[in-house]
């Protein structure tokens, strides 16, 4: 090929960049409006939680009439509609009561999403205008101390807080962890306040969260309950149907996919949030193959997508240590956790890491094995007694995949 061909052929191959953005924009759009697929929209109407909702806002009434509500606890597995609930009738209220002399002010935290709990309460301090540095350092002061900067101005204000604490079973953790017992301060803050209220809503989706409480948190702390059931598959298909009306153009949904999406969603575990999730990954896939039409097989794929970017995010968040004690698994599969430990400090001779001692290794073992990332079974051996073998529970490509970005392992994978 001469010189002058060559210029043709390239000038003829489109780069794939510019192939992708013009296939997007001379292609087929399926959405109408994706934002109704994201998990923080509320809809006008919830679907199948009238009863939750009667419950939910009678225990928030007294703020209508200028008074502090019993604190309360909202129960039920993810994807159940019980942030969505709460989320709206508080809405609704501070609506209401926004012109008159009560003025109530929300606060929302999500405990999962916090590694310390002095960070939990920083955010909670920041959406109470507690912003600059000097007000509320990030870092450098007692749990107390952050407290009591919440409650001066909670008491300076004269507000009527409620604090929205979503996941809230994971502030057990975060407690458990710092050996400051933050409950008992939360629940009991209206006796110290002489001015101003708190009225704490802890969202959970551990029903037995509550075993794990100091009897005298949890009188104070459930007031009040109300559990919100799993949905059923005839109800999460009606949800997805009043979604699809306004996120996608008609017509452009099967409705075998929308049947199959409902299916899959309600018989596993009664999640309407998966459900939504799944219906809006199909819809991207299918639009990005420029399809007529969500099918089920996008359904499927979608589902496969979701699995993995799930696992793949919790492979990514371990530490340096427990990431080489998987490969250490994945490399020695179907091995003691002697042989584990032996693959694992070759691991750590290679990436030039110390090493961790062998019973740190076992116990970290049984720690993932808790996740469902690897899996352990004991193997009777006659007179040489019992031995542990573990494998991994994953595809080693998810695994690779996960940790190719992380510098440390470049040399392993």
């Amino acid at each position: 090929m001469d010189r002058e061909e060559t210029m043709v052929c390239a000038s003829m191959t489109k780069d794939p960049i510019d192939k992708l953005l013009d296939d997007a924009q001379s292609g087929k759009s399926l959405f109408k409006n994706r934002e109704v697929l994201h998990f923080t929209f509320i809809p006008d109407v919830i679907l199948h939680r009238e009863d939750e909702q009667k419950k939910v806002t009678q225990s928030l009434l007294p703020l209508l009439k200028k008074s502090r509500p019993s604190n309360l606890l909202v129960y039920g597995k993810p994807g159940t509609g019980k942030t969505l609930v709460v989320k709206k009738v508080l809405g609704k209220i501070q609506e209401r009561v926004k012109d008159n002399s009560f003025p109530i002010q929300l606060l929302y935290a999500n405990a999962k999403e916090e590694t310390t709990l002095y960070g939990l309460l920083v955010k909670l301090g920041r959406q109470l205008g507690l912003t600059s540095q000097k007000e509320l350092p990030s870092t450098g002061l007692s749990i107390s101390e952050v407290f009591n900067r919440i409650i001066s101005v909670i008491e300076k204000n004269s507000l009527n807080t409620v604090f929205v604490i979503d996941e809230i079973d994971y502030l057990v953790e975060l407690v458990s962890k710092s050996g400051k017992d933050v409950f008992y301060s939360l629940t009991r803050a209206n006796e110290r306040l002489k001015k101003g209220t708190l009225t704490l809503i802890g969202i959970s989706n551990d029903l037995t969260f509550k075993e794990r409480l100091d009897p005298r948190v949890l009188s104070s702390l459930s007031e009040e309950e109300v559990i919100f059931t799993n949905y059923t598959v005839g109800q999460i298909n009606e949800i997805l149907e009043e979604r699809i009306k306004v996120a996608f153009i008609p017509d452009t949904v099967d409705q075998a996919a929308l049947n199959l999406c409902s299916a899959m969603s309600g018989q596993e575990h009664g999640d309407a949030r998966r459900a939504i999730d799944l219906l809006r990954v199909a819809g991207e896939i299918a639009e990005r193959e420029q399809s007529d039409t969500v099918k089920e097989a996008h359904i499927r794929r979608a589902s496969l997508k979701m699995e993995e970017d799930k696992e793949t995010t919790a492979l990514n968040s371990y530490p340096l240590h427990e990431k080489l004690l998987i490969l250490a698994v994945m490399k020695a599969s179907g091995n003691t956790t002697g042989e584990i430990y032996q693959s694992y400090k070759n691991l750590c001779k290679i990436t030039r890491q110390k090493e961790l001692t062998q019973r740190r290794i076992t116990q970290m073992l049984s720690e993932i094995e808790m996740t469902g990332l690897i899996t352990g079974k004991i193997i009777h051996q006659g007179m040489h007694g019992r031995t542990k073998k573990f494998n991994l529970t994953l595809n080693a490509d998810i695994v690779k995949k996960a940790f190719k970005e992380d510098l440390a392992l470049e040399d392993l994978l």
